[in-house]
């Protein structure tokens, strides 16, 4: 295992690029822009997959999959949607390629193989699965539909970071369609609940809960519903997101449905998704400079155990021991790693389990054997301390639980820490500029104040939270009055 990151103090940046290298998450791919998620790094992305899609299922919801390529026409549909996209928008033109008789082996875009219709490489799909929920929407019973999808989607990037912003990447969205309006309320709100307890619940990653403002919002939505994370470098990540749609696309795609009276109406609709970035929020909200840390509801792996020992006698004895202890926590659902890899001396693992985040590592040596412990250490905290192995696995799972807590406590008081008031300009730039974090300052409502302050300061309005209260008072930019305060960071 390769030794040594960058300090998280001194560059965040390649501190972070390092990391995901070394704790073997993923690396880029011979596509620019693109990455190869490597086993453990998919693992995580399996496990926070096989949880949300429960979650899911658990609040009415199916799966279902629906093209990567949409005809350019159904994507210009909806007006906002097109135009917020188009940039990022990959294209296909041709559908087949020819050698070149100039240079052999080279293929060349045969011209008379052109589409009759660009194809778009879908960077979200409502427009895909809205032309396909007319055919599916006749009448108030086939509400509510509420579908998911598992997929892939592009957009192209002109800078990227792996997990965070990828010219493809991986996510879930959900598109649903409902006969009231404050039935597609409910429903993204709830989602956007669904996300947040994801967030605090088994990523340890606090969250704040809220509303964008007009300008953030998803392109084609009435109102954006959303979750903010604090990352360790005072930058704020956009975790996930809920749209509100209205109208606007049953609208474009003639979407309508009969009533119970038989009355043709246009369906309200909502959307939601989350990616793979959740995995870059992972490593920014809880990794050190050692490496990665994983909150073990998350983890891969949540034990690895270590033989020390000179000899095959010494081993089968400890592997006699161990194998034991692994099965016990493997009967309470702990996931188990016995490393009794020949290949690596003991020093080299202890450096793997520690980049790869594993939260607790187990040695077991001759002396372990003689007194009937083991020396466990945790990842969160480094701490060590030697264990009877009677009821080992018993403890195990406690210390697991505590690990959770603690690194959701962790995280909540860094944010506690890194969120601040700003009553005037001056203080608004001096945090930003300082201590970064979220800054919560009066706003005046207007685009043209979000525009100046972005242009002046690189930060954003994160969110308008649901749990601040309203008060009047004075712009910072604009001195102009204000309702209440908006969430402002710089941000990823």
């Amino acid at each position: 295992m390769a030794k040594g990151l960058p300090k998280r103090s001194e560059d965040f940046s390649a501190w972070y690029n390092e990391l995901v290298g070394k704790a073997d998450l993923a690396e880029h791919s011979g596509v620019k822009g693109c990455m190869v998620v490597k086993p453990y790094g998919y693992a995580i992305w399996e496990n926070m997959k096989a949880i949300l899609d429960q979650k899911f299922k658990e609040t009415g919801h199916q799966n279902a999959y629906f093209p990567i390529f949409v005809p350019k026409s159904l994507f210009e549909a909806e007006e906002k949607n097109a135009e917020g996209f188009a940039k990022e928008c990959a294209i296909v033109t041709h559908y087949r390629l020819k050698n070149d008789p100039d240079k052999k082996g080279k293929l060349m875009v045969d011209p008379d193989a052109k589409l009759q219709e660009e194809l778009i490489v879908r960077p979200t799909s409502e427009a895909i699965i809205w032309s396909t929920y007319k055919k599916w929407i006749q009448s108030y019973r086939d509400l509510p539909l509420l579908i998911n999808q598992w997929a892939n989607v592009v957009r192209w990037e002109m800078r990227t970071r792996l997990f965070l912003r990828t010219t493809e990447f991986l996510w879930q969205e959900g598109h649903t369609a409902h006969a009231t309006k404050s039935e597609a309320l409910e429903e993204t709100e709830k989602m956007m609940h669904v996300y947040a307890d994801f967030a605090e619940d088994y990523m340890a990653m606090p969250v704040i809960k809220g509303l964008k403002s007009e300008s953030e919002r998803f392109a084609g939505a009435e109102d954006t519903y959303c979750i903010e994370a604090l990352m360790q470098d005072g930058k704020a990540l956009q975790a996930g997101t809920s749209h509100f749609l209205g109208q606007n696309f049953a609208k474009a795609f003639d979407v309508k449905f009969a009533d119970s009276e038989g009355k043709q109406k246009y369906v309200w609709a909502s959307s939601w998704g989350v990616s793979t970035r959740l995995i870059g929020g992972l490593i920014m909200t809880h990794s050190d400079d050692l490496g990665l840390v994983l909150p073990p509801k998350l983890a891969p792996i949540h034990v690895a155990i270590v033989p020390i020992y000179k000899g095959d006698e010494q081993l089968a004895k400890i592997s006699e021991v161990a194998n034991k202890l692994k099965a016990d926590m493997q009967a309470k659902g702990i996931i188990v790693k016995y490393d009794d890899d020949d290949k690596r001396k003991p020093g080299w693992k202890f450096a793997e389990y520690e980049m790869k985040g594993v939260p607790v590592r187990i040695a077991i040596g001759p002396r372990d054997l003689e007194n009937g412990t083991v020396e466990v250490a945790r990842r969160d905290t480094l701490e060590k301390e030697s264990l009877q192995q009677v009821d080992l696995a018993i403890k195990v799972e406690h210390l697991l639980e505590q690990i959770q807590i603690n690194l959701l406590d962790r995280a909540k008081a860094y944010r506690e820490e890194f969120t601040n008031v700003a009553a005037t300009w001056n203080e608004f730039t001096e945090l930003l500029d300082g201590k970064g974090g979220f800054v919560q300052a009066h706003w005046d409502g207007t685009e043209e104040t979000e525009q100046k302050i972005k242009e002046e300061t690189k930060a954003t309005i994160r969110c308008i939270p649901f749990d601040q209260k309203e008060e009047t008072g004075s712009c910072i930019y604009s001195g102009k009055p204000s309702k209440g305060m908006a969430l402002f960071a710089k941000a990823y």
